[in-house]
C-alpha cells in the first residue's frame, strides 16, 4: 500500500498519513535539500553570533548610575578613569611575535589607591616599590597595552600597599593592605563585568613584601594572616619564594626581584667602572645583631648574620658593618664576593644590587626561588651556601677565589644579566617588567578572552565542520 491509495487524512489517521508521506521515494531528495540548506543557514548564523559575541561584550555600567558604596578607604565619590601618562614620552617597543598582541588593560583607580602616595618621594624608590614601578611601565608600554577592556587578556589592578610608612620605626605598614585592596576589588567589579566573569583569574596585583600576599613581616604572623580569600584566584606579583610548601605562595604567581632603583647603579657605575679595581674580597652591611632574639621572642636571620658577626668581624677578608650608610653601592663596586643572608624573609635586596653592581653574590637563605631563572642563570654568576655551613664561609670563598671566579665574573658582568633584574619607567626589551609580560604570556590559559575565543574556534572547525561536510556531500 502507497501514500496516494489512502483516504483523506481524518483526525484518526492522520500522524500515520503524515508519516507515510515523509516515507515517499519520490519526494525524499527536494526535502533533504531543503533540510541540508536549513542546516547550513542554521550552523552560519550560530557562528555569525559567537563571534559578534566574543567582540562586543557586555559594556561597564556607567558611571553616573553606580552607588557609592562604604568603604573607610572611599572619598565622597569614588571615580574610575583610564588613566592618562602625565608625559609624552611612552615606550617606544614593538608587540613582538613572541608575545602574540598579549594586551594588558589598566585599571584607573582614583588617586588614593596610588597616586597620592607617592608624594611621599621614598614610597617610588624603596625596596618594596616594585608595585610603583611596574605600574609607571605599563602605563607607557603602549604596544601591550590596550584602552578596550574588551580585548585584554590580563587586568592589572594598581594599588599602592607599601607606601604607609610608620611613625615609630619608619617601615612600611601593611597592615591595611588586605582592606585597601579589597575596597578596590569591590569597585572595579561594580563598574565593570570583568572580575565577576573570572572570579578575578585573569587580574594582576602586585605584592613585593616580605611573605607576598600574606601582607606581614613575620612568618608565623604570615601564615596565620594568609592569602586574602578574595586574592587566591588572582595571580600575584611577588618577591616571596622558596622551593617547598608554603601558605604563602599557594597562589597563581610570578617571581619578581626587589626593587633598586636604576638611577643609583647608573651613578655608582660612572665613578667606579664594573670591571674596575675590587679591594674588598667579602662585603656585608646590615643588620647583625650580637643578641639576635628580639622583642617578639624570635631569632632574626635564624641567627645567621649574628654566626657570621661572631666568627668574621676580625676577619681581614670580610669587611663587615652593622650600620647603615647611604654611599653603601660604593662599597658593593669595590667587593669581590658580597653576602646575601636572609632577614625575616629569606630574600633581599643585596642580590639585585649585588648583581648590578658586579660582586659575586653569596646567597644564604636556605630554600630560596630566585626571580627569572629562565632568562638568569643563577647557579653560573653566583654561589649558594647552607646556613649550617656559615662556619666553613671563609674556606668555601678562598676556594672559589683560586678556582673559577673568573668565570662567575665574566657571566656575572654580562650586561644583559643587570638589565633583566631592573625596572624602568620606561619598559625596555628584556628588563624587569618585559620579564614578567613573559610570564604572563605563559599563563593565557587563564585569559578570559582568548578561553572564549578557542571556544568559538574549536565549535566552528568541529560542531560547524560537520554541517558543513554534510551539506557539500549532499543527500543520502
Amino acid at each position: 500500500m502507497v501514500a496516494s491509495e489512502l483516504q483523506k487524512p481524518t483526525k484518526k489517521n492522520r500522524g500515520f498519513y503524515v508519516k507515510m508521506r515523509i516515507l515517499h521515494k519520490g519526494r525524499q531528495p527536494e526535502k533533504n535539500l531543503f533540510f541540508k540548506y536549513y542546516q547550513w543557514l542554521l550552523w552560519f548564523s550560530f557562528t555569525l553570533y559567537l563571534l559578534t559575541s566574543f567582540f562586543v561584550t557586555n559594556k561597564p555600567i556607567p558611571l553616573s548610575k553606580t552607588p557609592v558604596f562604604g568603604s573607610k578607604f572611599s572619598l565622597a565619590s569614588h571615580v574610575l578613569f583610564e588613566p592618562v601618562n602625565k608625559t609624552s614620552q611612552q615606550s617606544k617597543l614593538k608587540n613582538p611575535a613572541t608575545f602574540k598582541d598579549l594586551k594588558i588593560y589598566i585599571y584607573g583607580l582614583s588617586p588614593e589607591y596610588n597616586e597620592n602616595w607617592v608624594s611621599n618621594k621614598r614610597c617610588s624608590n624603596h625596596l618594596f616599590a616594585s608595585e610603583v614601578a611596574i605600574h609607571r611601565a605599563l602605563l607607557n608600554a603602549y604596544d601591550f597595552r590596550t584602552f578596550d577592556p574588551n580585548e585584554a587578556d590580563f587586568f592589572f589592578v594598581p594599588v599602592y600597599v607599601s607606601c604607609n610608612f610608620s611613625t615609630v620605626n619608619g617601615f612600611p605598614d601593611i597592615g591595611n593592605a588586605p582592606s585597601l585592596l579589597f575596597s578596590a576589588i569591590q569597585l572595579i567589579s561594580t563598574n565593570y563585568p570583568f572580575w565577576n566573569r573570572s572570579r578575578g583569574s585573569d587580574h594582576v596585583f602586585v605584592a613585593s613584601h616580605d611573605y607576598g600576599a600574606c601582607f606581614h613581616a613575620m612568618e608565623e604572623r604570615a601564615i596565620d594572616s594568609g592569602i586574602p580569600e578574595f586574592l587566591k584566584n588572582s595571580i600575584i606579583l611577588q618577591t616571596f619564594g622558596v622551593n617547598y610548601k608554603h601558605p604563602c605562595q599557594e597562589v597563581e604567581h610570578i617571581l619578581i626581584p626587589p626593587y633598586i632603583t636604576p638611577e643609583s647603579v647608573r651613578k655608582t657605575l660612572e665613578k667606579a667602572p664594573l670591571t674596575g679595581n675590587r679591594d674588598i674580597m667579602v662585603f656585608f652591611r646590615g643588620k647583625m645583631e650580637v643578641h639576635p632574639k628580639n622583642f617578639s621572642g624570635k631569632f632574626y636571620s635564624k641567627r645567621v648574620r649574628t654566626e657570621i658577626w661572631r666568627r668574621y668581624k676580625g676577619d681581614k677578608r670580610f669587611y663587615l658593618q652593622r650600620h647603615r650608610f647611604t654611599g653603601y653601592q660604593s662599597e658593593i663596586v669595590r667587593s669581590v664576593f658580597c653576602l646575601c643572608p636572609l632577614g625575616w624573609a629569606p630574600w633581599s635586596p643585596r642580590l639585585v644590587e649585588s648583581v648590578a653592581l658586579g660582586c659575586v653574590p653569596v646567597i644564604i637563605a636556605d630554600g630560596i626561588r630566585l626571580p627569572f631563572p629562565s632568562a638568569v642563570k643563577w647557579a653560573e654568576i653566583s654561589l649558594t651556601v647552607g646556613e649550617r655551613d656559615v662556619g666553613k664561609l671563609g674556606k668555601i670563598l678562598e676556594h672559589v677565589a683560586a678556582t673559577n671566579l673568573s668565570a662567575i665574573q665574566r657571566n656575572l658582568w654580562d650586561p644583559a644579566i643587570k638589565h633583566t633584574l631592573l625596572f624602568n619607567d620606561l619598559m625596555e626589551e628584556g628588563d624587569a617588567t618585559w620579564q614578567i609580560l613573559v610570564s604572563l604570556y605563559k599563563k593565557l590559559d587563564r585569559s578570559y578572552r582568548k578561553s572564549r575565543l578557542g571556544v568559538a574556534v574549536a565549535w566552528i572547525a568541529g560542531v560547524g565542520g560537520i554541517y558543513f561536510r554534510g551539506w557539500v556531500s549532499g543527500p543520502t
